[in-house]
């Protein structure tokens, strides 16, 4: 984009960083008409507002656009920095990482792990559904992110990281007092689940396709913890759908059980970033690949 100051960017990132203009002036140790300046210069270069001036203030779409070219902008930074520079020190690269819930409970932190005892790398973890953290990239709010969509965006990369296994269980008591006969459409309306959050449809899909039950009229808790979800299956005050990854040690001891054999649901995950990767970011590409598809059925 012709013309464009990044230091207009940067005023726009630390109002949004900061709730407010104020707080960015000291942030940024610029006067707040100084940053409220800049923000004028940036909407006249694009034509329109790049933010919404409400307390606190949030992006607009063009906002977000901008916002997302301006962390690309810092992680290059961050990275070629060290290089040009005499002593060849580096600094910790921060990465905004989209994840599911299920993938950071389970094979995500391990993968990173050398990196961050390397202290190469920082984490900033946005958790959100696998069918929906797409669009954080879309957004601009990450530059990773972990998802069922195989498509790579305009600019990025798909690659494919492993299947994720989920298997249907609960505590054997559990079983014996709300599916004595076994899993039937009745039994389960009558059963508490876990859901993840009301957008979640993984077992909406389970019971619907399975038992033809209708999509609302069942029992549900809602919970936006993986580990939660084993939790509150080992306690045995609901049912649920969790990675086989996750549990295999409580599968192994009999203190969950497999209400559904050989009739789970499966997610294919896929590793999207943006193609030009280098450094501490292709790093952090190979070890998540490698460590995944280690872990991960393919």
């Amino acid at each position: 984009m012709k013309g464009l100051d990044y230091r207009w960017v940067a005023a726009l990132d630390a109002v949004i960083a900061n709730g407010s203009f104020e707080k960015a002036a000291d942030t940024l140790f610029i006067t707040q008409s100084a940053v409220s300046q800049r923000i004028k210069q940036l909407e006249k270069l694009v034509a329109q507002p790049v933010l919404i001036r409400e307390n606190p203030p949030q992006p607009t779409a063009i906002g977000r656009k901008l916002l997302g070219l301006h962390q690309r902008v810092q992680l290059l930074e961050q990275e070629l920095i060290p290089e040009l520079m005499p002593d060849g020190q580096s600094s910790a690269v921060t990465v905004p990482i989209a994840t599911n819930a299920d993938s950071l409970a389970t094979w995500l932190l391990p993968a990173l792990t050398p990196l961050m005892q390397a202290q190469a790398l920082e984490l900033s973890l946005i958790v959100d559904d696998e069918v929906r953290s797409l669009n954080r990239i879309r957004s601009g709010e990450a530059v990773v992110a972990i998802s069922t969509e195989a498509h790579p965006l305009h600019g990025c990369v798909a690659q494919y990281l492993g299947e994720m296994k989920y298997l249907c269980v609960s505590t054997p008591d559990f079983k014996d007092r709300f599916f004595p006969n076994g899993m039937n459409a009745e039994a389960v309306s009558k059963a508490p689940a876990v859901v993840f959050d009301r957008l979640d449809d993984m077992h909406t899909l389970f019971v619907s396709e399975r038992f033809n039950l209708p999509t609302v009229g069942w029992r549900s808790h809602m919970v936006r913890s993986s580990e939660a979800f084993v939790n509150m299956a080992k306690l045995g005050v609901a049912y649920c759908l969790i990675p086989k990854l996750q549990i295999e040690r409580e599968l192994a001891s009999g203190e969950l059980i497999d209400l559904c054999p050989d009739d789970g649901v499966s997610r294919h995950l896929y590793w999207h970033h943006f193609a030009t990767e280098s450094g501490v970011l292709a790093q952090m590409t190979n070890a998540c690949l490698s460590y995944a598809r280690r872990v991960l059925p393919q």
